[in-house]
């Protein structure tokens, strides 16, 4: 009860301000590494680019120079920001190919959906096309000139339709054919701490948001395997990412990003098996 009462309040005092609340949940409620988790991401680092993998296998990933560590929903969170120097990239290993099942999940707090087709969360998915395994992104407003300049496109036939808010996952099937594409029924609140996770499992294609099944969708068969690195919060060309002069970053870094995640994202998951469990932020 007392912290349900601290949540509340720090809430409350923090609405409407753009900025998450500190954290009340106790280290004891943090995401459990188990036998079907991959990695995991808690995003706890005090500072620096590091972002370590809690998992076995310790998939550490590299972050860019615009992304900060703040309060998250449980511990720290890394907050992202629309530039292209925001971003966390993990290069490839095979234990990231999960062609027969897989659980993506994570925290988040969106301040801005995005001016251009979408903002990916997290996806192995490149303009090469032998380089494109799945993506799980969030629906943006698909805005054009004159309101924006005109962007490069790259989402547009996946994310065929205006749904800013919405949850998107794409995957390239196995089988020859075009990407498999759908869309979470809900919608995400801005300024809000959602926990949002998207399952696989061979036959369906399944949407949960704060832990309640949001929609489901027939889908048979296997995620294609590729050499894809995985980039969280950001989507552009891995072929750009370079170390000259310190930091890793694209070529170009300071100029601003169409598909750049706007806020924060904590205890990020990928599992290789379809989960039913998740938290829920009214329990």
């Amino acid at each position: 009860m007392k912290r349900l009462l601290l949540l509340a309040l720090a809430v409350q005092s923090c609405a409407g301000t753009g900025t998450p609340p500190a954290s009340v949940i106790s280290s004891s409620e943090k995401p459990a590494v188990d036998s079907i988790t991959v990695a995991l991401w808690p995003m706890d680092e005090p500072s620096g680019t590091r972002v370590v993998d809690g998992g076995s296998l310790r998939f550490d990933g590299t972050a860019g120079r615009s992304t900060l560590t703040q309060f998250g929903r449980v511990g720290r969170s890394r907050s992202f920001r629309p530039t292209l120097d925001s971003f966390v990239h993990v290069p490839y290993q095979a234990q990231l190919d999960l062609p027969a099942a897989l659980t993506v999940e994570a925290w988040v707090w969106v301040r801005e959906f995005g001016r251009y087709e979408d903002t990916p969360i997290v996806g192995r998915w490149t303009e090469e096309s032998n380089r494109q395994s799945w993506l799980f992104t969030i629906g943006g407003q698909r805005l054009g000139p004159p309101l924006v300049p005109a962007g490069p496109g790259y989402h547009l036939e996946l994310f065929d339709r205006e749904r800013p808010g919405h949850l998107w996952f794409a995957y390239q099937p196995e089988t020859a054919g075009p990407p498999r594409v759908f869309l979470s029924s809900g919608v995400l609140q801005r300024e809000r701490w959602t926990h949002v996770a998207v399952t696989f499992d061979g036959d369906l294609v399944r949407f949960y948001l704060d832990g309640e099944l949001d929609s489901q969708f027939a889908s048979i068969g296997r995620i294609r395997a590729s050499d894809a690195p995985l980039l969280i919060g950001n989507y552009f060309d891995p072929r750009t990412l370079t170390r000259f002069g310190g930091d890793l970053r694209p070529e170009g870094g300071d100029s601003a990003a169409p598909y750049a995640f706007n806020g924060l994202l904590d205890e990020l998951r990928l599992s290789n098996a379809a989960r039913t469990d998740f938290p829920n932020r009214a329990r």
